[in-house]
């Protein structure tokens, strides 16, 4: 772990502008299929209603406190029975990388999905990215398949690998899924 990092939830109006700006280059990239930027406001608003549900986390310096990478969760699918299931995401600062910020932000928020009672987690990564692709190894998820050119971006048609893992062994009936504002803090 990186010890000069700290995780904790995100706060949308404190946390909003460094996470648009890290989340820039993705945009800019074809890692993300977004074409346009979002700006500090929009992004308060998707941290805002990811909250709601689901966690949102930011690594941050413990030498100056600037956010450098951040992790969230959010439905995987619409349909009530998809409801156990979240796609997970993973950002870090270009300059953060490589020093396993977003492993220990993945970490953090796989303990939290658990603790959720979500069953599984999906991660798409749009390709080529081997260290996105070596991430999601590490953090235990398996490549389940490739959806191949299905977008298209920078001029090219992107094939997106997707990971998944199984969080929790459920039981049966499975217990519902607990809101994050509704989770008591862990001890």
């Amino acid at each position: 772990m990186t010890p000069h990092v700290g995780v904790r939830l995100a706060d949308p109006e404190r946390d909003a502008v460094a996470v648009a700006g890290i989340y820039r280059p993705a945009v800019e990239s074809h890692v993300s299929f977004e074409e346009t930027c979002p700006d500090a406001a929009e992004m308060a608003g998707r941290m805002s209603r990811t909250l709601q549900r689901t966690p949102w986390l930011v690594a941050e310096s413990a030498t100056d406190g600037a956010v450098v990478g951040y992790a969230y969760a959010s439905a995987h699918r619409e349909r009530a029975g998809y409801r156990w299931s979240v796609d997970v995401s993973v950002y870090v600062d270009a300059a953060w990388q490589r020093h396993g910020v977003g492993r220990m932000l993945y970490d953090h928020l796989l303990v939290e999905l658990r603790r959720q009672h979500f069953v599984n987690a999906y991660a798409g990564v749009a390709l080529p990215n081997p260290s996105s692709v070596a991430l999601h190894g590490a953090v235990g998820m398996k490549l389940i398949g490739i959806y191949e050119r299905v977008g298209f971006k920078n001029g090219e048609w992107l094939d997106v690998a997707w990971f998944g893992m199984r969080l929790i062994e459920p039981d049966d009936p499975p217990s519902e899924p607990i809101a994050l504002p509704e989770l008591v803090p862990p001890p």
